[in-house]
């Protein structure tokens, strides 16, 4: 193999195999091809292969990675991989189901059309109608009505209970009960207060319009590399204060770091969709800073003009 790798490598030398094998030939009735996407936060992210032995762990055979927009075919097991990364692999059908369920992969590729318990549609859309007109109508706080309505789900049968746990983003919720307590801390310290006090020295004396300008900039920057609710739960508190120092209602300074944390248009890192289709894709950073940039101004002059009418000051 060495040999004629070294004859392949040789200026003016071109292999041409005889024989070209086609997705169907690879495929049989034990096994079956493949594209899973890395995910963000993945055990794979920043590893190798052979790091976390993935034929033995996952049961499958890695022919082919597209790794930051570059196809590799060689020293795979060697490559450090990264979140969006998108691996070829060659597995078993019967073990693809572990493969579809990991939480480190998103499986791309068609590989059978889901089952629906149909008789259980009309249940779920009541339930879900439920739990919406009753926080509407101030009948229950939402949680509450979130909480029965995920309660009855299972009862009814619309989810057993492994899958209910297995939708719950256990990394989510500790991120944010994490963020909440920073949050509070800077309230409680009176870290916010100099914060706030850097800002309305800074801006202040443009009006208030301005500071929402200012909340949406900084969210905005924030959100492209931490993750949308930490950018959130970090910043409400202080937007709080802040309007309380300028004497005018808090709401606008709120929706505008709502709706900056959600606006993560310039990084494939900013947030999770971002990554997933950035292997995909075949994109490079450089196409998110095209596109997103534009759009993220866009939202900023939008945002600025257009909170203060619907949430007035």
């Amino acid at each position: 193999i060495e040999k004629i790798k070294q004859l392949q490598e040789r200026k003016g030398i071109i292999l041409k195999p005889e024989i070209k094998w086609r997705d169907e030939e690879l495929e049989s009735e034990e096994a079956m091809l493949v594209e899973a996407v890395i995910a963000p936060n993945s055990l794979l992210d920043g590893k190798t292969l052979r790091d976390i032995r993935f034929r033995n762990y996952f049961g499958g055979t890695v022919l082919a990675l597209r790794h930051r927009g570059a196809t590799v075919h060689e020293k795979m097991e060697s490559t450090t991989l990264r979140a969006g990364d998108v691996l070829l692999v060659k597995i078993r059908r019967d073990h693809l189901i572990h493969l579809e369920e990991h939480e480190a992969f998103l499986v791309v590729s068609e590989v059978g059309l889901p089952t629906f318990r149909k008789s259980k549609a009309l249940p779920a859309i009541a339930i879900v109608a439920g739990v919406v007109l009753a926080a509407a109508f101030n009948i229950i706080p939402i949680v509450s009505s979130a909480i029965a309505g995920a309660i009855l789900m299972i009862l009814v049968g619309c989810l057993d209970l492994e899958e209910a746990y297995k939708a719950i983003e256990w990394k989510v919720i500790f991120l944010l009960a994490g963020v909440l307590s920073l949050g509070a801390a800077l309230e409680k310290t009176g870290a916010a207060q100099v914060v706030s006090s850097v800002m309305i020295n800074a801006i202040g004396a443009w009006g208030p319009v301005a500071v929402v300008a200012a909340f949406y900039l900084l969210t905005s920057l924030l959100t492209e590399t931490m993750s949308n609710n930490a950018t959130a739960a970090l910043l409400a508190p202080i937007a709080i204060i802040t309007a309380d120092s300028l004497g005018v209602d808090s709401r606008p300074f709120l929706m505008a770091v709502t709706f900056a944390a959600s606006a993560s248009f310039m990084t494939p890192v900013g947030y999770q969709t971002n990554t997933l289709i950035y292997g995909p894709g075949q994109y490079k950073f450089a196409d998110f800073l095209k596109i997103g940039t534009p759009l993220n101004v866009l939202f900023w002059l939008l945002a600025t003009v257009l909170i203060p009418q619907f949430w007035p000051f």
